[in-house]
């Protein structure tokens, strides 16, 4: 005999459902013309702990607008993460937002509210975050609306593409290409844009990407 579907199998079958489509959970809530926070990690239990289970009517919404079937969405409970690794969330928000304040702690951690949630499967990072890419300063490599996975906690060598936010507030994604003790050198992702050199102490914080959802 079938088992019943879990409430952790069914939230994460939407999850994978998501990361394939290229959502977020409130993106993927409202492609199906939901609240966007319908999806939510926090709405996925009730304030005593009960769970809180998508309705049918929700689901139905969803596959009509991703395309998805039945079959698909059944076959996405039990699939397993790309390279075996859990499933979780990791937050998103545009690369133009995490220049203003409030998004990042000293440390260059996400911090406050205003964050959306991505599914993705666990790096080992606890600090790991995604940014939308907007405009054409890092095309070709990275197209307006790809996603990349930032790991403020992974190490960075030259030839790494890298997240730097400046002292006054510039948040920008190019490829490492020297530091020395006072200086960091990057090279545009774009050759229609100009190389940087940066004094060290005018770098709030520097974090290697390490996905990208092209």
């Amino acid at each position: 005999m079938a088992m019943p579907l879990t409430h952790a199998e069914i939230w994460d079958a939407l999850d994978r459902l998501a990361l394939m489509r290229g959502y977020s959970a409130s993106g993927l809530a409202r492609k199906a013309g939901l609240d966007p926070t319908t999806f939510n990690r926090s709405k996925r239990f009730a304030p005593g702990g009960k769970p809180r289970w998508p309705s049918t009517e929700s689901i139905a919404r969803v596959l009509e607008a991703t395309g998805a079937s039945l079959e698909e969405f059944l076959g996405l409970v039990t699939v397993p993460t790309p390279g075996g690794r859990e499933l979780h969330t990791v937050p998103l928000i545009g690369l133009v937002q995490a220049g203003n304040s409030g998004y990042f702690d000293d440390a260059g951690f996400p911090a406050g509210a205003g964050w959306d949630d991505i599914a993705f499967p666990e790096i080992g990072d606890e600090h790991a975050y995604a940014l939308e890419i907007s405009g054409d300063s890092m095309s070709p490599v990275f197209r307006e609306g790809d996603r990349v996975v930032v790991s403020p906690q992974a190490g960075i060598r030259r030839g790494d593409r890298v997240v730097v936010k400046t002292r006054e507030g510039e948040v920008m994604a190019k490829e490492l290409a020297r530091r020395t003790a006072r200086k960091i050198e990057l090279r545009s992702l774009n050759p229609d844009y100009p190389d940087r050199t940066l004094d060290v102490a005018d770098v709030t914080w520097m974090a290697r990407i390490v996905w990208a959802s092209q």
